[in-house]
């Protein structure tokens, strides 16, 4: 599933205010800063810390 483009313009790392990468599969919001992983289920990005895994 993928997320619209102007949901990715708005989101940003919880952690460290960055930019994310969006990738399709599994669904995940990369943080390249961080190198962390946030999960995206059923289309809705969970954009917590603690939700998060490393890369």
């Amino acid at each position: 599933m993928t997320l619209p483009p102007t949901l990715l313009e708005l989101l940003v790392c919880p952690k460290c205010k960055g930019a994310l990468e969006h990738r399709p599969a599994p669904s995940v919001l990369v943080c390249h800063a961080c190198q962390l992983q946030y999960p995206v289920r059923d289309g809705i990005p969970i954009m917590l810390i603690d939700e998060a895994s490393p890369l």
